[in-house]
């Protein structure tokens, strides 16, 4: 099994979706990057990948979007993870109802992704799921 290295740029994306909260720690794992809260993983970064772990409503929201997916090693994903399209990182209005964070285009925002370890507990409803701009679309 190959794991894929993340470029700096990828590191600094996956980074920039993390809150800046005390009780959150962003580690190395395996050449890549993990958060978490009191030693929970929320999400994680497999090469340029940035996969999140949602309660089940917002999960079966973000899994009919198209490009989210199994998160991890193709031949072993990690259980209760997905990717998030590839496509939102150019994406202004990009999360799904359960994900919290800031979008890839704004100021770092205090908002959290929601669901099991996450600092802010239950997901709270947030923007729509899908980018109808143009530049997101095509």
């Amino acid at each position: 099994m190959e794991i894929p290295k993340p470029t700096e740029a990828d590191k600094e994306f996956f980074r920039s979706l993390i809150p800046d909260d005390p009780a959150v720690e962003v580690k190395p794992m395996f050449g890549n990057l993990g958060a978490f809260v009191h030693g929970n993983m929320f999400a994680g970064l497999f090469g340029p990948a940035v996969g999140v772990r949602l309660d089940e409503a917002a999960s079966k929201e973000l899994a009919v979007i198209d490009g989210s997916g199994p998160f991890g090693p193709a031949e072993r994903p990690m259980g209760g993870y997905l990717s998030l399209p590839a496509a939102w990182r150019a994406c202004p209005a990009w999360p799904p109802a359960g994900w919290n964070g800031p979008c890839p285009t704004s100021a770092r925002s205090p908002r959290r992704p929601g669901g099991p370890g996450s600092p802010s507990g239950p997901a709270d409803p947030g923007p729509a799921p899908s980018c109808r701009q143009p530049a997101c679309t095509g």
